[in-house]
């Protein structure tokens, strides 16, 4: 058994949508420091330019709004004019929303199931043809979508279509899976907890005062969060299909809450 180029991404070919920041950023710089060419995209395009650019020549700036399925076709059809094969893609663009119940609005619903939940199918379809292109039975393709921990457990906040966008990105991971499964494209996710970003401010802002409620007692590191992308990206997580993976410190299967985000 050669376990020495099991984590190598080298040669693979990978598009991260929100990768010019937070989570989507960390994956990133993961997938670069393995040898991965890594396209970024993001809604911003002089943020997404910046970002690519300091990342180094392997990064490359796809700048898209994927919150429509216009929008995910669009990105589909930019990358398929710079590569023929997709070996990697990670669903992280994301939103949240935060309301009482009793004031909750349609168009928070609607923002945020249709990026979170309808977004990452679409713009897996539309990739498809890349995808299979690039898989085979020792090579997988990998399609990884970001849920959360939130869509295991709740958090204390009103984010009503959060909590229902995440849970059903959990459960439309197993259903892509076992379809794409046949294509030898592998479909799987992670679970993010606390990481410090701009959707989690209380992690971002008060990281020492949320990591008292999380059995491991510190909030997530971009390097907890690459190593997870980078194992289901590459051979070592060549076996594992539509299971969701929490990188959470502990705290969804150790039954102890606290707040995943953090919205106004």
């Amino acid at each position: 058994m050669d376990t020495k180029k099991l984590f190598s991404l080298e040669g693979r070919v990978a598009l991260v949508t929100g990768g010019s920041k937070n989570i989507g950023r960390m994956i990133a710089e993961g997938f670069l420091a393995q040898g991965a060419k890594v396209y970024i995209s993001s809604r911003k395009a002089d943020v997404c330019d910046a970002v690519a650019a300091e990342l180094g020549p392997n990064c490359h700036s796809l700048p898209q709004d994927v919150s429509s399925v216009a929008g995910c076709k669009a990105l589909a059809a930019a990358f398929a004019e710079k590569e023929p094969t997709l070996d990697i893609l990670v669903n992280n663009a994301g939103a949240a929303w935060g309301a009482p119940f009793e004031d909750f609005p349609e168009t928070g619903w609607d923002k945020v199931m249709d990026l979170n939940v309808k977004s990452p199918f679409f713009l897996t379809q539309a990739l498809y043809p890349q995808l299979k292109a690039a898989a085979s039975r020792d090579h997988p393709a990998k399609v990884i979508n970001i849920t959360s921990i939130d869509g295991i457990r709740l958090n204390p906040w009103d984010t009503f279509s959060y909590h229902a966008s995440k849970s059903s990105l959990i459960y439309l991971t197993r259903r892509m899976a076992a379809r794409l499964v046949v294509d030898q494209i592998n479909v799987t996710s992670i679970a993010p907890g606390a990481f410090a970003s701009d959707m989690n401010r209380a992690a971002r802002d008060h990281g020492d005062a949320v990591a008292k409620n999380i059995p491991n007692k510190r909030i997530g590191k971009p390097e907890d969060m690459a190593a997870a992308a980078i194992f289901l990206a590459s051979d070592a997580g060549n076996y594992v299909v539509g299971d969701t993976i929490t990188v959470d410190g502990g705290v969804a299967h150790a039954n102890i809450g606290t707040p995943s985000i953090d919205v106004d």
